[in-house]
């Protein structure tokens, strides 16, 4: 019997950290799409979610859910998103260190760094992704589609593709202010 009740006082504790780790991440439905099957007895619909996660502190995932109700398809595409997370440089946590162009099929997505105060100036689905991400100052551009599914894929690139100046340096074999051309003595 104790067992029984030791066993049931840790799973709902599992749960709620689950709960709280889901409720810090932003989630931003970017398109959802219907579809129908014409079967025999009529039309069979079914939809898809394309939806952007992040933490709003550089991490975001994006991911694709397919469901017969546009609910439970959020909820797969969120999870696919949580899944495929990944870390991206920011420039004073605000914005992208360089211009960038990311590029996914027909979709081209140019990323710009941007002064304080300009906030995130970008299409519905670049804007889902950054907002994600915690980027709060930047110009964008989408070039060659409005397909939302390759924007997404085109701005994710971008983003991944970006590189820190500490990276580049290390990269190089030197430091950081010879790569700038900052004399070291002084």
């Amino acid at each position: 019997m104790f067992r029984g009740n030791n066993r049931d006082q840790q799973r709902p504790r599992r749960r709620r950290d689950q709960e709280e780790e889901r409720s810090n991440l932003i989630e931003k439905v970017v398109a959802i799409n219907r579809v129908s099957k014409t079967v025999k007895g009529g039309k069979n619909f079914s939809f898809t979610a394309l939806v952007a996660v992040g933490d709003g502190n550089g991490q975001v995932g994006t991911g694709l859910g397919k469901a017969r109700e546009i609910a439970e398809a959020i909820r797969k595409g969120t999870e696919t998103a949580r899944k495929a997370m990944v870390k991206i440089n920011r420039f004073e946590n605000r914005t992208v260190p360089y211009k960038v162009i990311g590029r996914y099929g027909a979709g081209r997505v140019m990323l710009k760094p941007a002064a304080p105060g300009t906030g995130v100036i970008a299409g519905g689905a670049v804007r889902a992704v950054l907002e994600a991400a915690g980027i709060s100052d930047i110009l964008t551009k989408a070039i060659g589609t409005n397909n939302p599914h390759n924007v997404v894929r085109a701005t994710m690139e971008g983003l991944t593709r970006m590189r820190s100046s500490t990276e580049v340096a290390k990269r190089r074999g030197i430091s950081i202010r010879k790569m700038y051309g900052i004399n070291e003595e002084g």
